[in-house]
């Protein structure tokens, strides 16, 4: 890809200088083209220059983003969502070969968050090493139905850092496997295998998904108290972008 692209830019540079050397010679009198009437070519600097990023992008800083990610792999919020979702797999007596009780809402509970910090982290890192931006970015559209289709497709859209360019979001789809995946080959019942892993993790991509469109919907319904309460506690969930529109 590098090659090609190299070779369409020095294709462009001698069009140029061709095309620029054409014209001045239609112009001047016969016998009296020299190197003055010659426009000057594009210079090269400008050709290889890198692209653009689109008007209003601007990724997070780098310490923005590490103190993002504690907050959303270890903070108030995920400490909350875990507590729910371990009462939810105690009702439902899920695994069904763990104890009752206290004792198993405590597996249940270290399981469930131990599940979304390696989901988290997977997150992270795979962004960091692709150079991806896996923040969301609330819609600039207006409407229900558009907003909702920016929400849902924002969870296989990602930016790529340097360029601002939209890119698949390889991080984003795949942590949602990584920690149920982990949890299957290390503490859950032997009995349960890769094929549950997978299920699992379907479901925490559909919490992702679910996630970006209460990210999209939910500043604009929320009362200002609330959301000084929420943000206060630590309790909003940090995968929204500081600044939250698409540009």
């Amino acid at each position: 890809m590098r090659c090609c692209s190299d070779l369409r830019a020095l294709l462009v540079l001698v069009v140029g200088v061709l095309t620029f050397a054409s014209s001045a010679a239609s112009q001047a009198p016969e016998g009296q083209q020299t190197e003055s009437n010659l426009p000057d070519a594009p210079a090269p600097a400008a050709i290889f220059a890198p692209v653009a990023k689109p008007i209003g992008y601007t990724p997070e800083a780098e310490r923005t983003e590490l103190h993002n990610y504690l907050y959303e792999a270890f903070g108030p919020y995920p400490l909350l969502v875990s507590a729910v979702v371990a009462g939810y797999h105690q009702a439902r007596h899920n695994p069904p070969d763990w104890r009752e009780g206290m004792a198993g809402y405590g597996e249940r509970y270290a399981s469930d968050f131990t599940i979304g910090a390696i989901n988290v982290s997977t997150r992270y890192a795979l962004a960091e090493a692709m150079d991806e931006d896996v923040y969301y970015y609330r819609c600039a559209c207006t409407g229900v139905w558009p907003r909702l289709r920016h929400a849902i497709a924002s969870v296989v859209i990602a930016r790529n850092r340097i360029t601002g360019r939209p890119a698949f979001a390889l991080p984003g789809v795949a942590a949602p496997y990584a920690g149920p995946l982990v949890a299957v080959r290390s503490w859950y019942p032997d009995r349960y295998g890769f094929k549950d892993g997978f299920r699992m993790g379907n479901y925490g991509l559909m919490d992702y998904t679910i996630g970006n469109i209460g990210l999209e919907f939910l500043p604009s319904l929320t009362h200002t108290k609330a959301k000084s309460f929420v943000r206060r506690f630590h309790l909003e969930n940090r995968h929204a972008a500081e600044n939250a529109k698409t540009p």
